[in-house]
């Protein structure tokens, strides 16, 4: 049901400034409540309706806070798709962040990765996949090898994704008005098509292990 998110108020944005450097314990304790109000709660508000949009999407976790101070400058939240595999939502004083992750493999995971990649229909899906994702406007990153892994030729054509011991797509969604309305559901469910056949393939293809 739509209507309970209504956007970051713009005093959000004032409480993560007093929370920016090393602030006090004394500081944090001072904000602790206007920060749960101003900042976590519509995070929570926000994924709760991105879930009644999508039930796979009702699987989420929204950040507490944490001894480092940057965990009191930065709202973050996850949906999980698949073991290990999650959307990333980070809320901070440079706007929203999104991120669609495969990343902390279980043992085994890395092996069904490369053997996906590896073969010719699933790899070259994944190589288009990832092509079209950066062309929306995605860094692609993750933990990467020097050079392929044992048992794949030096000169395989997806050694670039062979490389990869994890894999991550992101970026930022932005600091406009819209992050004060509603609108921001929909900027976040428009990331999440995006990211949408990157992590169905590795639903597809990284399963838990155990």
């Amino acid at each position: 049901m739509r209507g309970q998110f209504t956007g970051w108020p713009e005093q959000a944005m004032d409480v993560l400034w007093q929370l920016q450097g090393e602030p006090t314990h004394a500081t944090r304790e001072r904000y602790r409540a206007d920060r749960e109000r101003l900042v976590r709660q519509p995070m929570i508000a926000l994924l709760n309706e991105v879930a009644d949009t999508d039930p796979r999407y009702e699987d989420f976790s929204v950040w507490h806070y944490r001894t480092d101070s940057w965990w009191w400058q930065h709202q973050g939240a996850v949906i999980r798709l698949g073991r290990k595999i999650e959307i990333g939502l980070r809320f901070s004083l440079d706007g929203l962040r999104i991120q669609g992750a495969w990343w902390y493999p279980d043992p085994g995971q890395v092996d069904m990765f490369r053997k996906a990649v590896a073969s010719e229909r699933s790899g070259r899906e994944l190589s288009a996949i990832v092509e079209d994702v950066r062309k929306k406007g995605y860094d692609v990153s993750g933990d990467v090898m020097k050079r392929p892994p044992r048992g794949y030729p030096t000169d395989h054509s997806r050694a670039n994704l062979l490389r990869h011991r994890s894999l991550i797509a992101a970026r930022p969604l932005g600091c406009e008005e819209w992050l004060h309305t509603p609108e921001a559901v929909d900027r976040v469910l428009s990331a999440a098509v995006d990211l949408d056949a990157l992590l169905m393939w590795l639903v597809r293809h990284v399963k838990r292990t155990a």
